[in-house]
């Protein structure tokens, strides 16, 4: 049977930015539905190790966080943006924590409680707020906890969006939302879903890569949903790559959270000795791109798989205070810690471009909005600093909010949207297909459009590119959709928008690395890229 619903606001993904967004705006009367492709805990939310980077300490300052952030970005972050997020930095954690996170606290010399900090990579001073070593869980159980007590929040878990629905707006000058449709996995059932207000809180495209850090649901999404929608997209060539991802056959994706190295963890190879000094004066605190650039240079110039990451010679009260769930973790693999190096390799983590957005997280359609890594909102540049990116979700959230809230009553329902017809596709017979272009596309993005990138490289895999998009269009036509063939739909867009955006790019700047331009191009105004569908 058809299934349709009405909302004021649909909000597409169960991320911190997502569930943020829809605690503002239920606690105002609001029918808000937040869909989950997966289980809600599947967000990269939940997995983030980390922690939120706000400015608590004496010593510290707004401007140098500013500061921080401007030169991690390579000249391409937005000022205003920097400077609006960065100032928002306190109250977003006073808001968690009445939302019920418990941040990991210490006593200062005086016998007062206050929060702990950590120091990341790029970061100048100590500014990272966190729970432990699993903020981002601590944060997801809070937030998903609040939602399933609002009376105004509907979760919908293991709901896969299919296509966004638009239709041209009164005066003809662009299009607005309707709604979309959506992809109830457990019923098979492809449901109409008609909102005042759509947002993407869909994450980041890391799986676009054979090695991430981030959970299977990071499969771009939200800007491939986009982009076939008629939005712009901004800075796709710049995918950050952590440096440190746990080397193991069963481990692929365990993120070694850049705190270890804020903590003292050295970077060595296998005979012992360290390297990053050889890189950059900050050592293992430098940003994410050169910690990542040098692993992958020694790695390739020696012919080793991984290096180490020492963190032994702290006692193991300390690693174990400290980071609870890494020690655990590794130990479920045979490796000790706080006795031996961890084998260490980088691997894709965070996209810093996105969806084109304003400063109220506002899209190029009419009430569609995108927070969180799905979007590009000026504040990561050329590359995002450790622990900016939940505060980016939760300021840009309340933005949002603010915006929707007013506007909402303004707008009028949308109209009946045709049922989703299947009436002349059928069921696939030929899963491997799919499974065969999602391996191929995630290799040949590993290996051509990497840490260090070509124009050789860049040209063969457009040319992949090219014969996939082929091959998905068809077997798109023929079938009936299912939520691996809609991921890998997305996938070989955002693949394409992130190769198309690097070959643009005729210089090295920040993630963006290739051999043909190594240099920095200091001739002119540094520039986004920007792509119009």
């Amino acid at each position: 049977m058809p299934y349709s619903k009405n909302l004021d606001v649909l909000i597409i993904g169960s991320g911190g930015a997502g569930l943020t967004l829809a605690l503002k705006l239920a606690d105002h009367a609001t029918h808000v539905a937040v869909l989950s492709k997966f289980a809600l805990t599947s967000s990269s939310t939940y997995y983030a190790q980390g922690g939120i980077s706000a400015v608590f300490d004496a010593e510290d300052s707004i401007e140098s966080h500013i500061e921080d952030t401007l030169d991690a970005g390579a000249g391409l972050c937005n000022p205003d943006i920097v400077r609006l997020t960065v100032t928002h930095g306190k109250s977003s954690i006073d808001w968690l924590r009445e939302q019920g996170v418990v941040f990991t606290e210490e006593q200062n010399p005086s016998g007062e409680t206050q929060l702990h900090l950590n120091r990341e990579g790029g970061h100048s001073h100590r500014r990272v707020v966190h729970s432990a070593d699993a903020t981002g869980k601590a944060v997801s159980l809070s937030l998903i906890e609040r939602a399933q007590e609002h009376p105004n929040i509907e979760l919908l878990d293991h709901h896969n969006v299919v296509e966004l629905i638009t239709a041209p707006t009164e005066d003809l000058t662009g299009k607005q939302i309707l709604g979309a449709y959506v992809l109830d996995t457990h019923k098979d059932q492809v449901k109409t879903i008609t909102a005042k207000v759509v947002v993407l809180a869909t994450g980041g495209a890391n799986m676009t890569y054979i090695y991430s850090t981030n959970p299977h649901s990071s499969t771009g999404d939200g800007i491939a949903l986009a982009w076939r929608a008629g939005c712009r997209v901004s800075n796709m060539e710049f995918m950050q790559f952590h440096p440190t991802c746990l080397y193991h056959p069963q481990a692929r994706s365990f993120l070694i959270s850049e705190a270890l190295r804020g903590e003292g963890g050295r970077l060595i190879l296998p005979d012992g000795s360290s390297f990053m000094q050889n890189f950059d004066p900050r050592g293992e605190l430098a940003p994410r791109d050169i910690v990542a650039r040098a692993i992958d240079h020694e790695m390739k110039k020696r012919g080793i798989d991984y290096v180490y990451l020492d963190i032994s010679h702290k006692s193991k009260a300390f690693i174990c205070e400290h980071f609870p769930t890494i020690y655990q973790q590794c130990l479920e693999f045979d490796i000790d810690i706080t006795k031996q190096p961890i084998p260490v390799v980088p691997a894709a983590h965070y996209t810093c471009g996105g969806v084109l957005t304003d400063s109220y997280a506002r899209t190029d359609i009419k009430n569609l909005y995108a927070v969180g890594e799905v979007a590009c909102t000026g504040l990561h540049g050329a590359n995002r600093m450790a622990s900016n990116s939940l505060l980016e979700c939760l300021v840009f959230a309340d933005r949002a909010s603010a915006d929707i809230l007013q506007k909402l009553p303004t707008i009028p329902q949308p109209p009946q949207i045709p049922d989703w017809d299947e009436s002349k596709v059928i069921d696939s017979d030929e899963e491997v297909v799919v499974s065969h272009n999602w391996n191929e596309l995630r290799h040949f993005m590993w290996d051509y459009v990497g840490i260090v990138r070509t124009d050789k490289r860049l040209s063969r895999a457009m040319n992949r590119v090219e014969l996939l998009k082929k091959e998905i269009t068809e077997y798109y036509s023929y079938f009936r959709v299912t939520s691996d063939l809609l991921e890998l739909r997305n996938l070989v867009i955002v693949a394409e928008l992130i190769i198309r955006c690097a070959q643009q790019r005729k210089e090295s700047r920040g993630l963006h690395y290739t051999l043909d331009y190594p240099e920095t191009d200091n001739t002119r105004p540094p520039q986004n890229t920007v792509l119009t569908p």
